[in-house]
């Protein structure tokens, strides 16, 4: 009896000893094909380049909100030089009529402004927004009507209003144009993929200003008002704009630990 059992001991443990032996020896074979050499793990972020377009939503607003005394459409652009530069410009065309105390008159022309700005936003990965500031250098062709004048009277007993009126006959003064440069500074967030909100203001300061001889530019399309011995404007514009992509370009990963800190 006790040889019995001693006998089917020894088989048990010889059995148990024969898979140690065949399990340790598959797993050395297998970790010999292991590939143990260093990897590298460096993420490799692809931003996206190409051209933004669109229009401002500010002016076709005013030209429905001020009837015929403004009309307006302005398009917006912008194509990524790096992962920071952008060369962007407007083009469009505004006519505005508007009466003084003296006067009625209106500006009628087109404009192009074109120029660089400069991110200083830091995104996230995946995320494009945009906090930009950078310049332009503007120009306009356009051309003012003197639609009425009237001069100043002092017999308050033929008139009593003090101003009588000299002219109701439309006069127009063309080829006239302006130069200026501006500072900008702007955002645009993306809303929804490709589709940009935008906005912008700008100062301006007028570098040429080729007026008539009988009539001053007092506005100008593009760069707004223009005040008596001030070459100084101010602008603004609501963009909403597309971006096309058109190809690609590596954003290493080290670039995130700047966001963080």
């Amino acid at each position: 009896m006790l040889t019995h059992q001693l006998k089917y001991m020894l088989k048990y443990f010889t059995s148990i000893l024969l898979f140690s032996v065949v399990y340790i020896g598959f797993a050395q074979e297998n970790q010999g094909q292991l590939d143990l050499s260093p990897k590298d793990t460096t993420y490799q972020y692809r931003e996206e380049y190409g051209l933004r377009f669109g229009v401002d939503l500010s002016r076709p607003i005013l030209s429905f909100t001020n009837g015929d005394e403004y009309t307006g459409l302005e398009f917006v652009a912008d194509y990524r030089l790096s992962e920071k530069l952008f060369i962007a410009g407007e083009f469009g065309n505004e006519k505005k009529t508007k009466q003084e105390d003296l006067y009625n008159f209106t500006t009628n022309g087109s404009y192009i402004k074109l120029g660089l700005e400069v991110n200083n936003y830091v995104n996230w990965y995946g995320e494009q927004n945009f906090i930009t500031f950078g310049g332009r250098y503007g120009f306009a062709t356009f051309s003012q009507t003197l639609n009425s004048y009237s001069i100043y009277d002092s017999n308050r007993y033929f008139n009593p209003d003090s101003f009588a009126e000299v002219s109701t006959t439309p006069e127009e003064f063309s080829s006239l144009n302006a130069s200026w440069i501006e500072a900008v500074l702007g955002f645009k967030a993306e809303l929804f993929a490709n589709i940009y909100l935008g906005a912008s203001v700008r100062l301006g300061h007028l570098i040429s200003n080729k007026e008539a001889e009988r009539f001053p530019n007092l506005f100008i399309p593009g760069f707004n008002k223009v005040t008596d011995n001030a070459k100084w404007g101010v602008g603004y514009n609501y963009s909403i704009s597309y971006f096309l992509p058109i190809y690609k370009k590596v954003r290493k990963k080290q670039d995130e630990t700047e966001v963080s800190n």
